[in-house]
């Protein structure tokens, strides 16, 4: 169920903290809080500058609007987008390697060297760990 404009106004002026008509990385964290979904500040800031359309490291109105229609969509998607990950990942470990990436790049018909994947990964990887995990994968899939 899709949320209306007035509703996503309402929901972005609860979370803009400080009123300055822009939610920060720090705001969005807290706002993901609330509705149980963890989230770091590292992964905050990495939604916040994926989504930031003027570029000034904070999320607008229609940022915002964007981010609920995207969260929205992956909602509806949350069971393909698991198995869309258990593919990608070797041997049920609960994440992606670069080499378990090159394997399943391989298999679809798109060969990229090992020094691609890790780049690709590292892109992604907000607790820089070397490997994707599910959260970091959800974004990746929404870049």
């Amino acid at each position: 169920m899709s949320l209306s404009h007035i509703a996503l106004e309402k929901l972005f002026c609860y979370f803009d903290e400080d009123n300055d008509g822009k939610i920060s990385s720090s705001e969005l964290r807290a706002c993901m809080t609330v509705i149980n979904d963890e989230l770091s500040l590292e992964e905050a800031k990495a939604l916040v500058e994926m989504l930031d359309a003027d570029g000034d490291g904070l999320l607008g109105l229609d940022d915002f609007v964007k981010f609920v229609e995207i969260g929205e969509k992956n909602g509806q998607n949350e069971k393909e987008m698991r198995e869309a990950f258990q593919m990608y990942e070797m041997d049920s470990q609960g994440y992606i390697t670069a080499l378990s990436l090159k394997r399943m790049l391989s298999g679809l018909g798109f060969s990229r060297n090992i020094e691609i994947c890790r780049g690709v990964i590292s892109k992604f990887d907000m607790n820089c760990d070397g490997v994707l995990s599910f959260e970091e994968f959800k974004i990746m899939m929404m870049a």
